[in-house]
Formats: C-alpha cells, sequence, structure tokens
C-alpha cells in the first residue's frame, strides 16, 4: 500500500519568454514519513531545478489508489462511492475512497478508473472527478541489487 505525501515546493523557473517568474509547484511522492518525504522530493528534483529550491510544504494525501496512464498528461482526484449492502437492514451502505486518475481529458480520467476498477468485484459509483495541480509523481521503486560473482567465488 502507498503512503502519499504531497510536497510543494518553491522555485524560479525560466519562462518562454526568458523571463524568471517564481512559482510554485506541487508534487506526489510515496514515503513512509514526513521527514522521507522530502529527503525524496529533494533528491527528485535535484537534477531538473537549476539552481536553489524551497519544500514549502508537505502534507498527507490519502488516496486509496492510483492509476497511472503513461498517455496522460494530467492528474484527476476521483471521489468513488463503493456501494454495500447492509445483510441485517438491508440498506445499501456506501463507502467514499480517494483515487488518483493520470489521463488527458476528464473522460479519459473516468475510462482509466473504469478500466482500473473492471477486475474488482466491488459495485461503485463515481461521485466526482476534479484536475489536480500536481505537476508528477514519485511512485516508490524498490532498487534490485545484483551481485556479480566471479569464477572464484561461485567455484569454478
Amino acid at each position: 500500500m502507498h503512503n502519499w505525501f504531497e510536497c510543494k515546493i518553491n522555485y524560479e523557473k525560466v519562462a518562454e519568454d526568458g523571463v524568471q517568474k517564481k512559482v510554485s509547484e506541487p508534487y506526489l511522492v510515496d514515503a513512509l514519513s514526513f521527514t522521507e518525504a522530502e529527503a525524496r522530493i529533494i533528491e527528485e528534483m535535484r537534477p531538473y531545478i537549476s539552481g536553489e529550491f524551497t519544500v514549502m510544504d508537505i502534507k498527507r494525501a490519502r488516496y486509496a489508489e492510483t492509476f497511472l496512464n503513461d498517455s496522460g498528461d494530467r492528474f484527476y482526484k476521483v471521489k468513488i462511492n463503493l456501494l454495500t449492502l447492509d445483510e441485517k437492514s438491508g440498506a445499501e451502505k456506501k463507502t467514499a475512497v480517494q483515487m488518483l486518475a493520470q489521463a488527458s481529458t476528464l473522460q479519459d480520467a473516468i475510462s482509466v478508473i473504469d478500466n482500473g476498477m473492471k477486475g474488482t468485484l466491488a459495485d461503485y459509483v463515481i461521485a466526482s472527478v476534479i484536475e489536480t495541480a500536481l505537476i508528477d509523481i514519485f511512485p516508490f521503486v524498490a532498487e534490485v541489487k545484483t551481485v556479480k560473482q566471479t569464477d572464484e567465488e561461485i567455484g569454478e
């Protein structure tokens, strides 16, 4: 399960007309704690920003699921109501969850969510879809370490 943090950074960006402009941009980082989120956003952004930048804000972002789509250039926050039946009373119960979809348009975001939810047995209703200001997301990717053994170590 991912533990998402929204990190907002401030830096000076060179606009298309050549003028330097101070901007504040939000990014999403998968981390275990606020401290790790700050370290990860600094590590991820350092190669892309020339000059100094400041991490201005870090807040927990509660997304039950993220659906990434490489062809999408925007991120949409989708509120979904999961529908369940209460066995005792027979009443329909709604449980709201937030999901993040990467897509190009609002219709694409709905399609990405529907495709992602196809394999589940849960009944759901999409309550709202909102375009976020997120620039990019950085999920946790475990590093795979390979050890190269010499012929002597193998025993040949």
